[in-house]
């Protein structure tokens, strides 16, 4: 998707933001795709053999966590939630250069492994990475939301898809149109930007705002001086990894916010939300109400997210009974 100039949408109501509270229930499906109960009879152990393996896995290494947050983002930003970045084949999403930091696959694999012990050919992929990136908020302390299932595995993924999910470098025109090109909204682009409140980046995708940043032979001006001196001590090599949250990494909190206020935003979208008019009055909000506003938007923008659903891809879907390579493979 190319970038376009901000300033276009500069005062179109379109685009203003809104703080207006949406609940759970305003985000359930309305095609009956989904349903809260859609286990409860073919497999009513999923849920608990879902969170079984991230509460495991997590308790190992902690950073999976965001890892399989950033994992369902992927998934859904592309057709929709339909496990197609789980697929590895030559030329998949999975493949791609856009998703090579990617990880958390192993954990869907297990996941699997187990339910097709239990309920073969019944849960789908993109139901048990829905709901695994459910549990791993809970795990880092986020909130807790109940996940409709429903979901049906694609059978295509292309490279070429994957290139387009934001990588840190897109302005916020460009973040607004890809939202709203999946059904969501300027206050979930800002609220699920939150995400970075836990998980990491490598030190390649932000090099470039500490050093002649945009020609100008200086750092980004939109980055705290101090910050960025830390920056450059931590990011020595490409490939050594930053917390995204400068200030609490550990902790699941509307802290994010705050450090956008103070400059501190690792990536150039996550301090361009505190820029951009249409952005900021959200950041504010967030970042001056208490963390379980945070949490509750949280929540209600995470079920929006695991709600996008292509129609034409669930109805050619399967029930994969290996996560990674269609059916019709074996």
């Amino acid at each position: 998707m190319p970038a376009q100039n901000d300033q276009n949408y500069d005062q179109e109501d379109d685009h203003a933001p809104s703080m207006e509270i949406s609940t759970l229930l305003d985000n359930l499906p309305s095609d009956d795709l989904l349903s809260f109960g859609y286990y409860s009879k073919s497999c009513p152990k999923a849920e608990s053999i879902i969170n079984k393996h991230v509460t495991k896995w997590v308790e190992e290494d902690r950073t999976l966590a965001a890892s399989l947050l950033r994992l369902h983002f992927h998934d859904c930003a592309v057709h929709g939630c339909d496990g197609s970045i789980l697929l590895n084949h030559e030329g998949s999403e999975r493949t791609a250069e856009a998703s090579k930091s990617l990880r958390g696959f192993e954990v869907i694999d297990a996941i699997k492994a187990e339910m097709e012990k239990e309920c073969p050919r019944t849960v789908s992929c993109a139901d048990i990475l829905t709901a695994a990136s459910r549990d791993a908020t809970v795990l880092l302390g986020g909130p807790y939301w109940d996940v409709p299932y429903g979901r049906k595995d694609g059978k295509v993924s292309n490279d070429k898809d994957a290139e387009l999910v934001p990588m840190g470098r897109e302005n916020i025109t460009t973040l607004i149109e890809f939202y709203q090109s999946n059904g969501l909204n300027v206050l979930d682009l800002v609220v699920l930007s939150g995400a970075h409140t836990i998980g990491r980046a490598t030190c390649g995708s932000l090099q470039y705002r500490l050093y002649n940043y945009a020609g100008t032979g200086r750092q980004d001006e939109s980055l705290d001086y101090r910050y960025a001196n830390f920056l450059k001590r931590k990011c020595r090599w490409a490939s050594e990894y930053v917390d995204l949250d400068a200030t609490t990494p550990r902790t699941f909190d509307n802290v994010y916010y705050k450090n956008l206020q103070d400059k501190k935003g690792l990536l150039h979208t996550d301090q361009s939300l505190y820029s951009d008019s249409r952005t900021s009055p959200i950041v504010d909000v967030l970042a001056d109400a208490p963390s379980d506003f945070f949490n509750h938007q949280f929540a209600v923008s995470m079920t929006k997210l695991g709600n996008i659903l292509v129609p034409a891809v669930q109805d050619g879907g399967e029930i994969r009974t290996k996560c990674y390579s269609v059916n019709s493979n074996y």
